[in-house]
């Protein structure tokens, strides 16, 4: 029987474990602040 490694731990999913509510709604706000104004760009340049 082979034996299963536990995964080892990222500081995105610590940070995800770890973190307030308050802190991933802030982290989530920029993430689609960013990813909309790249959006928008692309829709300008074409």
């Amino acid at each position: 029987m082979k034996k299963v490694q536990a995964a080892r731990s990222t500081p995105f999913s610590d940070f995800f474990r770890c973190a307030s509510s308050d802190k991933k709604k802030r982290v989530y706000e920029a993430v689609l602040q960013r990813a909309t104004e790249r959006q928008l760009k692309i829709l300008k340049a074409g």
